[in-house]
């Protein structure tokens, strides 16, 4: 049910997140749906703090009678074990990118996957996922992860500098999936005979820029799809189109798990079609918008 009697109060957590979407898109739908609703960037850079001040934060939130929090980049796997309550898939991926505050008890969701397969699905529905390759094993790169292998991948490739990670993500998903999961340092070997290349990692973002993937590597029929979405065009997605892939911008997935927190933080569905179109707008507006999906 919805929270109509007051104002939600919704935050974002994260470092280096003034640029983010996600208070516009959530104020405008609230706002089209007749919700009073404020949207609040918490950002760890501007404020010198660092996933170490979370206890503090949730604290803040839940005693300011905060709605929930959006969670990313480096809070998403930290903030797990303060939490009161975790959803299942938020337990499966170990990470949390959305908390949900109900009767004062932290609630750990994850839209992350949802939202991927969202936007992968309307974006690139013939997509060949007979052998993808994850690079990134983090947060996001754990709900991808997930949702690649429910979404039927034959194989599935995991490529992070921290091969460790990679190896506990790996092991997670053989429990419970009856798919191959193979992990790698070097995204070269990964890819030799790969059908598909994610990308979830910061590295691409306006304050990292570069590209995790040489451009040698990136040569059709392979598939490359963005998790970063500031800018949209980010270094990879750019070389991969010239280079003849067929690509999926990181928007996709930011509209999708938005739609998700949305209807977890008011208790309404938002309008997938015109929050989509709300991004795209802002997109172009603020920092030029590449294609979805090419």
């Amino acid at each position: 049910m919805a929270q109509t009697g007051r104002k939600l109060l919704i935050g974002l957590v994260g470092a280096g997140i003034q640029q983010s979407l996600s208070p516009a898109m959530h104020e405008e739908e609230a706002r089209r749906q007749g919700l009073r609703l404020h949207y609040q960037l918490i950002d760890l850079d501007r404020t010198c703090a660092s996933a170490a001040d979370l206890p503090m934060l949730l604290g803040a939130a839940r005693l300011m009678d905060f709605a929930g929090l959006n969670i990313t980049f480096p809070c998403k796997q930290a903030v797990v074990p303060l939490l009161d309550e975790l959803s299942e898939s938020a337990a499966e991926m170990g990470a949390v990118n959305t908390v949900v505050i109900r009767g004062g008890r932290l609630i750990g969701e994850n839209t992350d996957g949802w939202g991927w397969a969202w936007g992968f699905r309307r974006a690139l529905p013939h997509a060949d996922l007979a052998c993808p390759v994850l690079v990134g094993a983090g947060g996001a790169g754990s709900a991808i992860a997930w949702s690649v292998v429910r979404m039927g991948a034959s194989r599935l490739r995991i490529v992070d500098q921290d091969l460790r990670r990679a190896q506990t993500l790996a092991a997670a998903l053989r429990q419970k999936a009856e798919v191959p999961v193979e992990t790698f340092a070097d995204v070269a070997d990964a890819l030799e005979g790969a059908t598909g290349l994610i990308h979830a990692t910061p590295t691409g973002m306006a304050k990292m820029p570069g590209s995790a993937v040489p451009a040698a590597l990136l040569r059709p029929p392979l598939w490359v799809a963005e998790v970063v979405y500031f800018p949209l065009e980010t270094e990879l997605i750019r070389t991969a189109r010239q280079q003849g892939c067929t690509t999926l911008d990181g928007g996709t997935m930011a509209v999708g798990q938005a739609i998700k927190a949305f209807a977890l933080f008011t208790g309404q569905e938002a309008d997938p079609v015109r929050m989509e179109s709300h991004f795209r707008g802002l997109c172009r507006a603020t920092h030029g918008a590449g294609p979805r999906g090419s």
